[in-house]
């Protein structure tokens, strides 16, 4: 069965207008400022989504782009300008930076407030993608007949992680650590990485590289949430497996576009709604 990620994320992003019109009833508009370096087209791609979806629930989003030349010093000037400003709820540093960019010292310098990506260390709120991913299985936990509790379903899972980049795979591994879960995790280091993934009951897919995993032959009602984005030949967004192959034997499967990537969006701009009431009260 295909999760559909945007009525997920509509349910949210509904609650969420409820919020914001009730801010705006005192003169507040709840208001996210996104750093942007670089040319990154999965960075553009959840850019745009934060614009739309920001604008449906009456939010702001202020994009400041930068080319690869800007230095450290002129985003520290930035950052320090924009956390002083009471008309800025939250600041988002987007990641992946390029490498000559010290994004986590950076991070520190957005009060704990503001820091409303979850990077930040001590941080207030969850890493959106990693709580997308969470909801996304417990919808699917709310779709079966058991008799147990969703935190006892998910320990009795074989659960595999693919993938433990920054923005993604390492986040959700932390968070699932975090809720008492032991995932496997599998990344380039990984021996014998098919029959890990062939037992798997959860697979939980943040590549970000069509191809680079072999996902046939896995076990029958296999879930599938699949993290990861790249593009292909014409520039259309895909995922890390092919949704054609795979529906026949996953019981539940996220596509892409369509599965974590509104969920991911919806949790990140409750974060900033959360942020905005927290810094109004």
């Amino acid at each position: 069965m295909k999760i559909d990620g945007r009525a997920i994320a509509s349910n949210i992003l509904g609650e969420l207008k409820i919020k914001v019109l009730e801010l705006k009833k005192r003169g507040i508009i709840p208001t996210m400022a996104v750093i942007l370096i670089g040319n990154e087209e999965s960075s553009n791609v959840y850019v745009r989504q934060k614009e739309l979806k920001a604008q449906e629930i009456g939010a702001t989003v202020k994009i400041f782009r930068f080319d690869e030349t800007v230095t450290n010093e002129e985003l520290e000037a930035l950052i320090k300008k924009l956390d002083a400003d009471q008309n800025i709820h939250g600041i988002i540093l987007q990641r992946p930076a390029p490498a000559k960019i010290e994004v986590e010292r950076l991070e520190e310098l957005i009060s704990r407030a503001k820091e409303i990506d979850g990077f930040g260390k001590d941080s207030l709120y969850t890493v959106p993608v990693a709580a997308a991913v969470f909801k996304i299985l417990g919808e699917v936990f709310g779709k079966l007949n058991e008799s147990i509790s969703f935190n006892e379903w998910l320990k009795s899972q074989n659960i595999v992680a693919i993938g433990k980049g920054e923005t993604a795979g390492q986040p959700i591994i932390d968070y699932l650590h975090k809720r008492g879960l032991e995932p496997i995790v599998v990344d380039s280091k990984t021996e014998n990485i098919n029959a890990t993934i062939k037992n798997a009951d959860i697979i939980i897919s943040a590549i970000g590289k069509r191809g680079a995993i072999d996902f046939s032959g896995l076990k029958k009602d296999v879930i599938l949430i699949g993290v990861g984005l790249s593009s292909d030949d014409e520039g259309k967004t895909r995922g890390d497996y092919n949704e054609d192959e795979l529906e026949q034997v996953a019981s539940f499967y996220t596509p892409t576009p369509g599965g974590v990537g509104p969920v991911n969006v919806a949790f990140l701009l409750e974060n900033l709604v959360e942020a905005t009431e927290n810094l109004s009260t």
